[in-house]
């Protein structure tokens, strides 16, 4: 028997949770229904790598990159309505199947530590931290929008770890959203690795992160200055009129 092959240094060495996600071979053959309808999600047949530090989602709404951030994030032992791999808050059942299709190739020696930030359940979230007896982050509900959200900020996504973020700018004033930037960039220095579903050019903007658009194409790697997002915040930003007269007429 020939016998396996030894990993190389390289992989040994690598710093990445998740090295890879990809559609497992028990997954629907055939994509007649949602999500595998979806052009990004039928992409998984052929792997999605994940690189190190910081990787932006960006597209449309309906492009699927929430979808796959919950996938990833389900697969990898996240709550799907988000919190720690300790546990979350549970209402009803309204995620897709991808979390259960998904095998993750993971690193070697990764840190276990991450959280799932879904900002559309984040009040269950808060309420289910409230009522653990003794709870530190009772306060969440007492705060603002906002302010709850760089909390748990501090409080949960303090690398190094695995950390899903699905829209978390959904909270934020601009000058928060910076505040944001800079700690992910943090964290990304701290050795965490971050994926992020976003539709903020501003928190798309940080340096060295990688950026994927999603569309009708599936997904493809793109640089922040040609993304489709940024060129319409510019060209609305330039001119409101422009896009104005036409949908208020």
């Amino acid at each position: 028997m020939t016998p396996p092959a030894r990993p190389s240094e390289g992989w040994l060495t690598d710093s990445r949770v998740i090295r890879r996600a990809s559609l497992s071979a028990d997954a629907p053959a055939v994509a007649v229904s949602w999500p595998l309808t979806v052009p990004a999600v039928a992409a998984l047949r052929d792997g999605l790598e994940l690189g190190a530090g910081v990787t932006f989602l960006v597209g449309e709404n309906g492009s699927g990159k929430s979808t796959v951030l919950e996938g990833i994030a389900e697969a990898y032992g996240f709550p799907a309505e988000g919190g720690t791999r300790n546990g979350g808050a549970v209402t009803r059942r309204s995620e897709s199947p991808l979390g259960q299709w998904l095998t993750l190739e993971r690193g070697v020696g990764a840190p276990r530590w991450g959280f799932f930030l879904r900002a559309e359940t984040m009040h269950g979230y808060f309420s289910y931290l409230g009522a653990m007896p003794g709870s530190p982050d009772g306060d969440l509900h007492e705060m603002s929008h906002g302010e709850s959200f760089l909390a748990l900020l501090d409080r949960k996504l303090d690398g190094p770890g695995f950390f899903c973020l699905d829209e978390p700018e959904a909270a934020l004033s601009f000058q928060s959203t910076l505040r944001y930037l800079r700690q992910l960039d943090a964290l990304a220095k701290g050795g965490s690795q971050i994926v992020c579903a976003t539709h903020s050019p501003v928190l798309a903007s940080l340096p060295g992160a990688r950026v994927l658009e999603f569309g009708e194409w599936g997904i493809r790697e793109t640089a922040w200055e040609e993304l489709e997002l940024v060129a319409h915040w510019r060209s609305y930003l330039q001119a409101p009129g422009r896009y104005l007269r036409h949908m208020l007429d």
